[in-house]
């Protein structure tokens, strides 16, 4: 088991956030676009999720970018991946996406893409923090501002997926399947793309509308009782959720029960492991039953902090076969190196074709743990950092503190954007997550 380790003042974990035109506004939107422009001189994509802000704060960027003499390549509304899919094949210097991702609707945000696809990390977060800071930015002279084109990548990212997957034996299968698409980006791809995989489709949530009418962006098992009770009631094999910028996906069994994204983590990682061998790449944060999964089948499991740019990094540097958090963020490398809903999905059915067995059936061979979760304030988390070290010095600080026992394991995680601290508890019985639980509570407070 090998363990890998690691925000600025306005890059966090997954770009810039905050509530549009209060913390998130359009002029910073606009020296976003010159940063990237800067950084990054060429032709620059960019998309958006549903967002009601997004458009404003689109043509911000966009009019940053080409007022430092970069061009604007301008995908309209498309998934994360989508438009990550894009600026691989295509291309492009790099790609901007605006969204909030899974964050409440009054949310946005500004996130950067590498030439190859794959999100900015953290040194290149800081490298842009350093450039927006310094507001030194050469405007282009009226001969020579950057100009916008459009573009489009759905079509793109759907044949993308349909070549890396069995087609043929997952249309063998003729799946019903329902998609809640949360009023999100997926209501583009996701349900296209199933149709054309051969399968049945019913869609919820799926006419893209930005003030999440129905559920919040984020595919919980409490804002998706609507799949449930649709899956039940039309017999589907499967059903599928999205978040607002569609790269992860959540999923229901055929009896219309919630499947926990770290079991189904754990799942997709067998698949892989068993037909590739090698290593799979997830956070601390993520259920154990992914490692007893992995080793069980001749993988290896490789740690990392929490966030996917790291995941991601990670799995570039050892090769790894399949990485992914336990969030429904799922990586497939021959694909592309980020977290892909679109794909989760054609792959999931894939699975459950080639094994030809229900999807409860295939999750129930996944070890079960019980997770417990609970935030406490923590203004100080420098001073509770070094608390742990002296509390737990055998414990492994790759992102917070994880203490691994036999039956179990602890994790004490400061956020990096909110003054909280989150401990996680996982065990084989309710009773022992419960006792590590409140051994880590006990140390927050008796530290802070």
């Amino acid at each position: 088991m090998t363990r890998i380790g690691a925000a600025g003042e306005l890059f966090g974990t997954n770009g810039v956030r905050g509530i549009a035109n209060k913390e998130l506004t359009a002029e910073m939107a606009l020296n976003l676009g010159r940063t990237i422009g800067s950084l990054r001189k060429g032709r620059i994509a960019i998309a958006g999720d549903t967002r009601i802000s997004t458009g404003m704060l689109k043509a911000a960027v966009i009019a940053g970018i080409t007022s430092v003499g970069s061009d604007a390549i301008d995908l309209g509304v498309a998934p994360t991946p989508a438009l990550q899919f894009y600026v691989k094949s295509r291309d492009a210097n790099a790609g901007v996406i605006v969204t909030a991702s899974h964050n409440p609707r009054e949310y946005n945000g500004i996130k950067f893409v590498s030439e190859d696809g794959t999100e900015f990390t953290r040194e290149m977060d800081e490298e842009s923090e350093r450039v927006y800071k310094s507001k030194l930015f050469s405007p282009a002279s009226w001969d020579n501002v950057g100009q916008v084109y459009s573009d489009d990548c759905i079509r793109l990212y759907i044949d993308g997926i349909k070549k890396r997957v069995d087609s043929e034996k997952i249309a063998s299968r003729k799946f019903r399947v329902v998609v809640d698409c949360g009023n999100g980006t997926a209501s583009y791809t996701t349900p296209i793309l199933l149709k054309e995989l051969g399968c049945e489709v019913i869609s919820i949530n799926s006419h893209p509308d930005g003030t999440f009418p129905q559920r919040s962006s984020e595919p919980e098992e409490k804002n998706v009782w609507l799949l449930k009770e649709v899956v039940k009631a039309v017999d589907a094999d499967l059903g599928v959720a999205h978040d607002g910028d569609a790269d992860r996906a959540t999923f229901v069994d055929e009896r219309g029960n919630f499947i926990p994204e770290d079991v189904m983590l754990a799942l997709v990682a067998k698949y892989y492991v068993r037909e590739k061998k090698g290593k799979v790449v997830t956070p601390v944060s993520s259920s154990r039953c992914v490692e007893d999964t992995v080793r069980e089948e001749g993988g290896e499991i490789i740690y990392t902090a929490v966030g996917s740019p790291v995941v991601v990094k990670v799995m570039r540097e050892v090769n790894a076969v399949f990485g992914g958090e336990g969030n429904g963020g799922l990586i497939f490398p021959e694909f592309q190196l980020t977290r892909d809903g679109g794909m989760s999905a054609a792959k999931v059915l894939e699975l459950i074709a080639f094994e030809n067995k229900p999807i409860s059936e295939l999750v129930s061979q996944v070890p079960r743990y019980y997770t417990l979760k609970e935030k406490l304030p923590c203004r100080d988390k420098i001073r509770l950092l070094e608390g742990l070290r002296e509390a737990f010095p055998e414990a492994n600080f790759t992102d917070g503190a994880r203490m691994d026992f036999e039956d179990g394991w602890l994790l004490i995680r400061p956020s990096g954007t909110e003054p909280i601290v989150r401990v996680f508890a996982e065990a084989e019985t309710q009773s022992r997550a419960k006792e590590l639980l409140e051994l880590g509570k006990d140390a927050v407070r008796r530290i802070t």
